[in-house]
């Protein structure tokens, strides 16, 4: 056999083997409603922020995501208290998905188009605008994300979150962002002088201003004009990209679900 017949025959077989490999990857990903019921059990992911998703000191899930995944999978006939809540970093949601460590999350992860391609997600659970985060007095008058495209203003982001992307379509220099890998993060980041603002959802940072009385939320905010238009975001539930029998099961009963007083009042509770 010659050296050329050998390597053909060897790249056709590592061909294959990536190809199995990819499969296995694929198939160990997915998971349906059926698999779920015979074991007993559904592992949900939050990436502990409030108002979004988080488990409080007790031990118990809280906020938008988590309360409506909860009565709709009630509704799927999974016991909420077989939900094995599992609490990781934001930029870790999507890789959990695909590494298979959990079965959906519950984070109202922004719909993005390039998320769209690594995972699958719901219908929509909720919508909300941006803010900022800023020294109380707001010393160097930001309003806007714009604001940081100005030399020596700083700006801090999460790790995984769409703010980044923003600041980026906004032209804002790299050297102008600073990451931090959680919300918990954000208070002393902007008190410590590392940020002279930490860009969130206005939820978020509305909920952070509230936790100390050196922060408080950007006077005057205007949302993020990209492509022409405000920045708005919809949060929804992902699932691993072959778990769409879970996914159309968990939508139907989503759909029935936001027709009711119940999904308004865990929303607005929340201050959506």
């Amino acid at each position: 056999m010659t050296r050329i017949s050998t390597l053909k025959r060897w790249s056709a077989t590592a061909a294959l083997a990536l190809a199995v490999a990819a499969l296995a990857v694929s198939s160990a990903s997915a998971v349906t409603l059926k698999e779920i019921k015979d074991r007993g059990y559904i592992r949900i992911a939050v990436a502990n922020e409030i108002p979004y998703g988080f488990v409080d000191p007790n031990g118990d899930a809280k906020g938008a995501g988590p309360e409506v995944a909860a009565a709709v999978v009630k509704a799927l006939g999974i016991d909420p208290a077989n939900i094995q809540w599992v609490v990781t970093n934001f930029s870790s949601l999507i890789p959990g998905l695909q590494a298979n460590r959990f079965d959906m999350t519950a984070a109202e992860m922004a719909i993005r188009p390039d998320r769209c391609q690594k995972v699958i997600y719901s219908e929509p659970n909720t919508s909300y605008g941006e803010g900022l985060l800023v020294l109380k007095g707001d010393p160097k008058g930001v309003h806007t994300y714009a604001d940081f495209t100005k030399p020596g203003l700083k700006v801090a982001v999460m790790a995984g979150a769409d703010q980044l992307g923003m600041m980026q379509k906004l032209g804002v220099p790299e050297d102008n962002i600073v990451t931090i890998n959680a919300n918990a993060d954000a208070i002393s980041t902007v008190a410590d002088g590392r940020a002279d603002a930490y860009a969130a959802t206005g939820l978020t940072a509305g909920t952070l201003a509230q936790k100390s009385d050196k922060v408080a939320l950007a006077p005057d905010f205007t949302d993020p004009v990209i492509d022409g238009q405000p920045e708005r975001s919809w949060g929804g539930f992902n699932f691993a990209n072959d778990s769409t029998d879970l996914r159309d099961a968990f939508n139907a009963e989503l759909l029935k679900f936001k027709k009711t007083d119940a999904w308004k009042q865990i929303l607005t509770s929340y201050g959506f």
